[in-house]
């Protein structure tokens, strides 16, 4: 087998896999709603099992996505949430805790941010005033 054939076999694995990609604020625009990425607590994204990747600035944006029936739910690898508390940072949509209150800004009015673990969600949970919810239920609320 000749070199050049062999590192082509090398690469091919590697450009076939589906990975999320990390949301880019300020430079990234939301699929559904054509703004920009700012607030580093807020952002979502969704990755087809072919690799394509959606992103959005705000929950409600990707839920509309989602829920617009263009790809079936079983279509997509990855549904993902930007953590509240540890901005920046991407965590599984349906294992996420979320906290929905009239006093969280975020950047499409959803009102809903999202965190990693159930404790984190408490430790505001009161300040901010506001209902927890899981997945399910806000997807449906989104519908």
């Amino acid at each position: 087998m000749k070199p050049t054939a062999l590192v082509f076999l090398l690469l091919i694995p590697s450009s076939c896999q589906i990975e999320p990609e990390s949301l880019n604020y300020g430079s990234d625009a939301c699929y559904t709603c054509k703004m920009t990425l700012m607030d580093k607590k807020f952002g979502a994204e969704l990755v087809t099992n072919k690799g394509k990747v959606f992103k959005f600035d705000d929950i409600n944006c990707m839920l509309n996505f989602y829920n617009a029936g263009e790809l079936s739910h079983d279509e997509y690898s990855y549904r993902l949430v930007a953590d509240f508390g540890q901005p920046n940072k991407l965590i599984d949509a349906r294992d996420a805790f979320y906290l929905k209150s009239s006093v969280i800004k975020t950047p499409m009015a959803s009102k809903v941010a999202a965190f990693e673990t159930k404790e984190s969600m408490e430790a505001v949970k009161n300040e901010l005033d506001g209902i927890y919810l899981v997945w399910g239920e806000l997807v449906s609320q989104f519908k």
